[in-house]
């Protein structure tokens, strides 16, 4: 496998089209399209999975996603902002997605790519734990969130409605978001 040459096809702010020519394997000319954040040296975002101590619950949000054109399940996230550690980002998007406060950092993951086939974006995940009354009131315009937290029980009713026979359409998840709660709803562990 062999880059030839990439062609940026778009431009945009945060997210471009991406033309690559590659030769395959059997040395055969192909195109692959992607998108990109343009940001290959260092994370693009931050995921925030959030346990609340003193409700000794796991934080998630339920937010209007529109290339899905509905609501889905997820962990408080956004871009990290040039100049801005993941930390600091973090810290951001868990307050102004949910106006809780992180008490302490328990874990960063290195940077990780969700959907290689689709696009070059890498998240980090900050594991931490948060205090306060959760609250929208700092959301932006185009966030459209609700404030969910849940026990481990009920993350375990939670995943079994989505994975029942009478499946639901408008119960969906973020593929980080699902595998978290399967791993807190079965061992009662985030980490």
């Amino acid at each position: 496998m062999k880059i030839c040459s990439t062609e940026k096809i778009t431009d945009y702010k945060h997210l471009n089209l991406v033309s690559v020519e590659y030769r395959d394997k059997f040395d055969a000319g192909k195109t692959w399209i992607y998108a990109s954040r343009g940001n290959p040296c260092r994370p693009d975002a931050v995921v925030v999975v959030p346990f609340h101590v003193r409700e000794d619950k796991l934080v998630l949000i339920r937010e209007f996603r529109v290339p899905l054109g509905g609501f889905q399940y997820g962990f408080p996230a956004g871009l990290v902002d040039m100049g801005e550690d993941v930390e600091t980002a973090g810290k951001r998007e868990l307050f102004e997605e949910t106006g809780l406060g992180v008490t302490r950092v328990l874990r960063q993951s290195p940077p990780i790519f969700s959907s290689s086939g689709m696009t070059d974006e890498s998240i980090c995940l900050l594991y931490v734990e948060c205090e306060g009354e959760p609250g929208t009131e700092h959301n932006e315009a185009s966030e459209d969130i609700e404030v969910v937290l849940l026990s481990r029980t009920e993350a375990g009713n939670l995943l079994d409605q989505q994975v029942s026979p009478d499946l639901q359409p408008d119960l969906l998840f973020d593929v980080k978001s699902w595998i978290i709660l399967e791993r807190f709803a079965s061992t009662g562990r985030v980490l």
